[in-house]
């Protein structure tokens, strides 16, 4: 993407999250290059403290800001939201970055399947617990990094069938928490049309990243590593985030999803009204977020 595509971000606040590390680092540095203050949201201290660091070598004269925060619980999601409330009057921008490829079924201390919780439900709740933020901004843009998953994905109504082991595949559950990030972006567009504020999902291609670790399945190594040498670098798979997330000739684009740049293909499950407006009700139900 070419730098005079991507407008002036002095004076505007972006929050990142999943930006310690791969396409989330780089659309945090690159936010912070073009003037925003950048909101780092993190899990570890040590791998936050690395990552703001490194942009602000980078950037010297970056305006960051690190939130410590496990998105796999609700409740860590509103205390986030709840502090961005106090300390920020706007927000123009919300890239959802972070997520997770789970391993062996882990089932959070609220009852959520570890993927389902992370990549779905704080998105869900972040972008809502957001929105009267969002919407004090002149122009406000909402990023989700959804993934060619979704193909494989489908929404599930009941949290005991992605929680039963005899049941579970970690394919299947990332297939379906990325389903739910376009679903949910089209419902969201859908709900705030006559707004100032959009929002766009995308996915980023195949990413060299930190998703596969050694806690991994066995199943996602044994995909992950043959794959790796046409992987593309964290620089690469952050163009169409920061596209989104800055150029002018999408301002006013809403509930799309894209693809090098561009408005790609997806599934004809993504784009169903029907099972969009179920799973807003069944997230409504499992976040406590109306």
């Amino acid at each position: 993407m070419a730098a005079s595509s991507i407008s002036s971000l002095h004076g505007k606040t972006a929050l990142v999250t999943g930006a310690s590390s791969g396409i989330g680092l780089v659309t945090a540095r690159e936010l912070a290059r073009r003037g925003a203050r950048v909101v780092l949201v993190a899990r570890n201290p040590d791998k936050a403290e690395r990552a703001r660091a490194a942009i602000q070598f980078a950037v010297p004269e970056a305006q960051l800001e690190v939130r410590l925060t496990d998105l796999s619980l609700l409740a860590n999601v509103r205390n986030l939201a709840a502090d961005m409330q106090r300390d920020h009057s706007q927000l123009d921008i919300l890239v959802n970055n972070a997520g997770i490829m789970p391993g062996p079924l882990t089932v959070t201390e609220e009852g959520h399947e570890l993927s389902w919780a992370t990549n779905h439900l704080a998105v869900f709740a972040l972008t809502n617990l957001l929105l009267p933020l969002l919407s004090e901004a002149q122009s406000a843009r909402i990023v989700t990094v959804a993934s060619e998953a979704h193909w494989l994905g489908e929404i599930e109504p009941l949290q005991e069938a992605r929680n039963n082991p005899e049941k579970y595949s970690w394919l299947t559950a990332y297939a379906d928490s990325k389903l739910a990030n376009i679903l949910f972006t089209n419902e969201l567009s859908h709900r705030l049309e006559l707004t100032n504020v959009t929002a766009n999902c995308l996915h980023p291609g195949l990413v060299d990243t930190g998703l596969v670790h050694p806690g991994s399945s066995w199943g996602m190594k044994a995909l992950w590593w043959p794959a790796k040498p046409f992987m593309i670098s964290p620089e690469q798979g952050a163009r169409t985030s920061l596209y989104l997330a800055t150029a002018p000739e999408v301002a006013r684009v809403s509930g799309v999803y894209f693809k090098n740049l561009r408005p790609g293909r997806c599934s004809s499950r993504s784009q169903s009204r029907t099972e969009a407006a179920r799973l807003w009700r069944i997230s409504e139900e499992e976040t406590g977020i109306s």
